[in-house]
């Protein structure tokens, strides 16, 4: 998982961060509530992840807990790409259960 932390992470970095290569942006470091996406770059992660890993988030897979953080997103991604482990949809499926409100809007 080391890699996918490292490409989303050159992703944020030059999309958000304007090549901002400091400390900043730690593993765990959510991207909210530090100010390092708002909800338009919200859809943008969501576009590069769908492009990039050739997934499909559904709506109800929009949470924090599966975004608001790299570790969190490569921990999604990997979940994804693996099939959809527990707590995750699959592809095309939905959530089996979950409380959180969504994070961004769908466009």
């Amino acid at each position: 998982m080391p890699i996918l932390i490292d490409e989303l992470r050159a992703f944020v970095t030059e999309n958000f961060l304007f090549g901002r290569t400091d400390d900043f942006l730690t593993d765990d470091a959510s991207f909210l509530e530090n100010g390092i996406i708002d909800s338009t770059g919200l859809l943008e992660l969501i576009g590069f992840v769908e492009r990039t890993y050739a997934i499909r988030l559904g709506d109800e897979e929009l949470v924090p807990d599966n975004l608001d953080s790299l570790q969190k997103l490569a921990n999604f991604v990997s979940r994804k790409l693996a099939g959809g482990a527990s707590g995750s949809a699959s592809a095309y499926g939905s959530l089996a259960a979950s409380d959180a409100e969504p994070i961004g809007v769908r466009a």
